[in-house]
């Protein structure tokens, strides 16, 4: 039984941002300036396997960074909008490239930038350590903090609720 108030049956695609969400809002600084970002496996793992699932995903950033590129584009991740201004542009172009409708999709931010995307997503999604704004928008305040889980936990949720969890692809990388 899923802990989240939304029919897990509509979603056909989740999207992210990364700062504060799919890692710490912590992060070091390389020496040269650029922030390091941590990764979770756990949502590593669900990532690639909503993909190999035929679910759409994407990342929708206000960074831009080689590494986080690269981390999510080798999980099959396809739509990646980095350095992302006004993010609710990148999220209509992911709409309009994929077709989908905004009630399929679940989007998960931390902060302020992520605020009109939120308003739009079919099921919008926080992290328990999100701005206020945030959270007072949100249908689902997941128990995890950013980088700890955040995308598994909606993940394995929607999976489940869907009949595909620990299904055919589940047993490999």
């Amino acid at each position: 039984m899923s802990s989240i108030n939304y029919d897990l049956t509509k979603l056909r695609a989740f999207a992210f941002d990364v700062d504060g969400v799919l890692s710490s809002t912590t992060i070091p600084l390389h020496p040269d300036g650029d922030p390091m970002r941590t990764v979770n496996i756990k949502d590593g793992y669900a990532l690639q396997l909503a993909v190999k699932l035929g679910y759409e995903v994407a990342i929708i950033t206000g960074g831009y960074s080689d590494a986080v590129r690269l981390r999510y584009e080798r999980l099959g991740i396809r739509h990646i909008y980095m350095r992302s201004a006004v993010k609710i542009h990148d999220f209509h172009d992911f709409l309009q490239r994929t077709g989908l409708r905004p009630e399929e999709v679940a989007y998960c931010g931390d902060d302020i930038p992520d605020y009109e995307v939120m308003r739009e997503a079919g099921l919008p999604v926080a992290p328990s350590d999100a701005a206020p704004e945030i959270k007072s928008i949100a249908r689902y305040i997941t128990s995890c903090k950013g980088g700890d889980g955040v995308a598994r936990d909606i993940i394995e949720q929607t999976l489940k609720a869907q009949g595909r969890w620990m299904q055919g692809e589940a047993f490999g990388w």
